[in-house]
């Protein structure tokens, strides 16, 4: 196999129809890494939210079970994307999804702000800060836009953006618009910050939570009032992103995909994991298992569809 192969069976795929198998491709072949990075920015930004850091922050759980909490919402997307939303673990995974989701008062607002930060903050990753071995093209982007219409849909958000413009103006305007220091959102801030430093060795502990605060934006630091990081740091966290793609560039392509369960960084299943009991279960949220798994309203809490525009 050589380097490109899987970019060109991309581009033989109709980036609406097979915009799954793209996902798949981008996802588990060609961008294992870089995709968990750039999903996981996109997550914690949204901390940055009152509305949804304040709610993160109440419930305790990405605070007092944070590798847990990680772990469960790597493998549920991880589980969508791998298998679809046929019967199986890919629908138990949205179904569980939707019933955690469904258990708190959230605004269509924050569902659209989420939703297009899992579509822009991969191709700024990848494209506007350069950070991956290739660049993703206008075919791939237009099928993450689709994937994410159509994953929309079945969470029954509404008035869903139709191209990539539209999300990253959503994006951007969202958090112009409502990025506030909240209680909540630090707790839960810090917290995270906190596991990610135990992804690496614990002698360089210390270097690793300033690489991580170095690949922030400003306004992240300025809205969590964090010490801003030094220029000498972000320009070596930068650097050293670039010199991985390059890196990166030069190596086989990965014949065998990589999904989350499969990383070391998921380490709350080590004898492995029943997807319906992953996440949090709330008051009034029923057990997956016991729902009718082929009924509307097991997927989108009510009796039909919703129409997502």
């Amino acid at each position: 196999m050589r380097r490109f192969d899987i970019r060109d069976e991309i581009h033989r795929l109709d980036p609406e129809a097979d915009c799954g198998r793209i996902m798949q491709l981008i996802n588990a072949h060609e961008f294992p890494w870089d995709m968990g990075r750039a999903l996981g920015i996109a997550l914690y930004r949204t901390y940055a939210v009152p509305s949804i850091g304040e709610l993160l922050g109440s419930t305790a759980e990405f605070t007092g079970s944070t590798q847990k909490r990680y772990d469960d919402t790597a493998l549920i997307l991880s589980n969508i994307v791998r298998y679809g939303v046929e019967p199986g673990p890919g629908r138990d995974a949205l179904r569980r999804m939707n019933q955690m989701h469904r258990s708190y008062d959230i605004s269509n607002d924050d569902y659209r702000y989420v939703l297009s930060t899992f579509v822009v903050m991969p191709v700024r990753w990848l494209n506007d800060y350069g950070y991956g071995w290739r660049r993703l093209s206008d075919h791939e982007i237009s099928a993450i836009v689709h994937y994410y219409r159509r994953l929309g849909k079945y969470m029954g958000i509404k008035d869903i953006p139709s191209s990539y413009e539209e999300f990253r103006d959503l994006l951007d305007g969202y958090e112009r618009d409502h990025f506030r220091y909240n209680e909540g959102g630090r707790r839960v801030s810090d917290a995270t910050l906190g596991l990610m430093v135990t992804f690496y060795p614990s002698q360089v502990s210390g270097l690793a939570r300033r690489f991580s605060m170095a690949i922030l934006d400003e306004s992240l630091i300025e809205t969590f009032r964090y010490d801003p990081p030094s220029r000498a740091w972000r320009r070596s966290a930068d650097l050293a992103l670039r010199i991985r793609a390059k890196v990166v560039r030069r190596m086989k392509p990965r014949a065998e995909p990589l999904w989350a369960d499969q990383h070391p960084n998921i380490r709350s299943y080590p004898r492995g994991y029943d997807v319906n009991k992953l996440g949090t279960f709330p008051p009034g949220c029923p057990v997956a298992h016991n729902v009718d798994p082929v009924a509307h309203e097991d997927l989108y809490g009510r009796d039909t569809a919703p129409d997502a525009r």
